[in-house]
């Protein structure tokens, strides 16, 4: 019984998990979108603040919605973004 209940409380917080990363990765992407930034232009602009990253890498970590905060952090500095709503 212990086992089934670790296992549902596994899953609830990957579930749960899952949520804020597709959210996180939504808000990166219209962000992008609202300053007319592609892929291409973000890899360039973060290489401008001193991160190093390739296009493969930028659009499979946004792609998936697995990044850091600090990625998301560093994408938005790139971006020219000092304030970010999350509503």
């Amino acid at each position: 019984m212990r086992n089934n209940a670790n296992f549902i409380s596994n899953l609830a917080t990957h579930v749960y998990s899952d949520d804020w990363s597709e959210k996180a990765a939504n808000k990166l992407k219209a962000e992008l979108r609202l300053s007319g930034v592609g892929y291409g232009e973000l890899v360039t602009r973060l290489a401008q603040i001193g991160v190093e990253d390739t296009y493969k890498g930028v659009a499979t970590k946004i792609t998936r919605g697995r990044f850091t905060f600090a990625f998301f952090m560093q994408c938005m500095k790139a971006l020219g973004k000092n304030e970010v709503r999350l509503d």
